[in-house]
């Protein structure tokens, strides 16, 4: 009878334990559940970190190769962020860091938009600095333009007021003379005869040219070849678009010009007891050196 009751305890107990460690089994299976569950939870939302942190680098990334000038403050936010997704990589997934890292994305997603809307207004300013550059320069350059424009008009303006201007002969004479000792002086055509030779022209009016002291020269050249008289030299300057010119002169003819027609004449001596035989040739230059007229005569 004893016995009996002993094995009915044995077989309780045993019956106590195998219902308690079938309770441990599926307790344990079930906290071993609840942590593979939680872990893949952790590991997803970390997974999501990541992705936001990567989606705020590609805007940076973006909005860097964007510019013309690299913004100190976009690389520094960029390189935080990637800084921050290299430490979200390798850190154990719990929900205190997690939450951690949650915030931080938030902050770093509002200061994303500040930066970015501040380089946006920066790169608008940009372009509209640039296109007043632009601006600016077609201004000056089409300022230049009318510039030169303008100065070759009055370029061209006073090449026609000095051709304008210019003094022109309206009569020229040449022939050698004597002065008989009443003092009269007569043409002769003798080379013995002639004391002197006498060149004489008129200038015509000119209402342009400015009124003054003028000097003409004059160039007798004997049959022979040689120029008579002082020989000197009249020399001019070149521009741009002339040559230097210079003339060797008889005589520096000058006169007193008062804008109306003016009668002038000059002589020139003769260098021997008498003038050589042949033809003698004359030409007139104005104060610029340019040639106003020619003329030829014989003695005999």
């Amino acid at each position: 009878m004893t016995e009996t009751k002993n094995n009915n305890g044995l077989k309780v107990i045993a019956g106590l334990l195998a219902a308690a460690l079938i309770g441990t089994l599926i307790y344990t299976v079930s906290l071993y559940n609840n942590k593979k569950e939680t872990t893949q939870k952790l590991n997803k939302e970390k997974n999501l970190v990541i992705d936001d942190l990567n989606n705020l680098k590609s805007d940076y990334d973006r909005a860097i190769s964007e510019s013309e000038s690299a913004n100190a403050e976009l690389v520094e936010a960029r390189n935080k962020i990637a800084t921050y997704i290299d430490s979200v990589k390798q850190m154990k997934a719990d929900i205190s860091s997690l939450s951690r890292y949650r915030r931080q994305v938030q902050q770093l997603t509002k200061e994303r938009e500040y930066l970015l809307a501040q380089n946006d207004s920066l790169r608008t300013s940009n372009t509209m600095l640039a296109m007043q550059r632009d601006s600016t320069k077609v201004a000056l350059q089409e300022q230049s333009m009318f510039a030169d424009s303008l100065i070759m008009q009055n370029t061209q303006l006073a090449k026609v007021v000095e051709t304008g201007a210019a003094l022109g002969l309206s009569k020229f004479s040449a022939e050698a003379v004597k002065e008989r000792n009443s003092g009269k002086i007569v043409s002769v055509k003798n080379n013995r005869r002639a004391d002197k030779l006498k060149i004489c022209y008129t200038v015509g009016a000119n209402k342009i040219t400015k009124p003054g002291a003028k000097q003409f020269y004059i160039q007798v050249t004997d049959p022979q070849g040689t120029i008579m008289g002082e020989r000197a030299v009249a020399a001019k300057e070149g521009d741009e678009t002339t040559e230097s010119v210079s003339v060797t002169y008889s005589k520096a003819s000058s006169f007193y010009y008062e804008n109306t027609t003016l009668d002038v004449c000059d002589f020139i001596n003769k260098e021997g007891e008498d003038f050589v035989e042949g033809k003698y040739s004359v030409v007139v230059y104005d104060q610029n050196l340019k040639e106003l007229g020619s003329t030829e005569f014989d003695l005999r």
